[in-house]
């Protein structure tokens, strides 16, 4: 068959496509058989990509509008299927918190308004564990957390992505045939983040201040490929984490000792994740496949 009779593969354009859940996500689109172009404030190796400022309209609309002609020569241009938004600054007090709340916010915006003016309804962005009251405390309402939780901002970062979420449903109120998955990401680590892990064990208050869940960066592309293959229309949001916590020490242990009044809505097994992930499971087909302790046996 030849190159002009093939048919096209569904291209997915990523934003932050540098980052730690974004190379992730890059390699698992093209493991999978996506065309993926990428958007960053620094070039990426191996891909088609773009330099560009998402803070900026006009530069995320250009962005948003790369065709390609030159990278596939002789084929059609094709527009893109669906973003990935994963570009922002990734935690809170990295920066003053005015910049990092205007740079996170308005690159949301100006990526799902570039979106919907250039017909491209579908965005899967990063949305985070941040919305539903972290660090927790003994006011958490109950665990585990689900989707169902309040939303509770305590810092810029997180007021943000609140509002991100909010944004996206007033986006699809205005385009009824948008689709817009906030994935609320918990902390994202790599294989070479686990040797730490066992050490949390001897102080359980390290981590309390996100119920000591992860997600590895691979079980994080896996969402994002799951979300983008989901065929719905409206704003959505989804926990995804691990199915196991970064302790050794059993999940309800940890629960009786660092957040004794908090409530427990469920019998919970040996090292269950505490941020649920029953929705991702249910509605997109979510399976984490990896878990640390499997990269501390390997090692052993």
């Amino acid at each position: 068959m030849s190159k002009q009779s093939q048919p096209a593969r569904p291209r997915i354009l990523v934003t932050g496509g540098a980052g730690k859940l974004g190379k992730a996500c890059v390699a698992d689109l093209l493991a999978h058989h996506y065309d993926v172009f990428v958007v960053d404030t620094v070039p990426v190796k191996g891909v088609p990509c773009i330099i560009a400022d998402l803070a900026d309209f006009g530069q995320t609309l250009d962005a948003l509008s790369s065709v390609g002609q030159e990278i596939y020569a002789g084929v059609a241009p094709q527009a893109f299927a669906a973003i990935v938004h994963l570009a922002a600054f990734p935690a809170p007090r990295q920066y003053p918190d005015a910049h990092l709340f205007q740079n996170n916010i308005m690159g949301t915006y100006n990526v799902f308004e570039a979106a919907r003016r250039l017909g491209i309804h579908q965005v899967i962005w990063a949305s985070s564990e941040t919305t539903l009251g972290e660090p927790f405390d003994e006011a958490a309402p109950y665990a585990p957390v689900d989707e169902d939780y309040p939303l509770r901002a305590k810092s810029a970062y997180a007021l943000a992505k609140v509002l991100m979420e909010d944004m996206a449903r007033q986006f699809c109120y205005q385009t009824p045939d948008m689709k817009l998955v906030g994935l609320r990401f918990s902390n994202v680590m790599e294989p070479t983040d686990y040797a730490k892990f066992p050490a949390y064990n001897d102080n359980p208050e390290e981590r309390k201040w996100n119920m000591w869940a992860y997600i590895d960066a691979s079980d994080g592309a896996q969402a994002i490929r799951k979300a983008i293959e989901w065929q719905a229309t409206g704003m959505h949001a989804f926990i995804i984490a691990n199915a196991d916590t970064v302790m050794t020490t059993p999940s309800a242990d940890l629960m009786a000792t660092c957040f004794p009044t908090v409530p427990v809505k469920k019998q919970l097994t040996e090292h269950e994740t505490l941020l649920s992930i029953e929705k991702a499971r249910t509605v997109l087909g979510y399976e984490p496949a990896f878990s640390w302790r499997e990269a501390k046996s390997q090692q052993q």
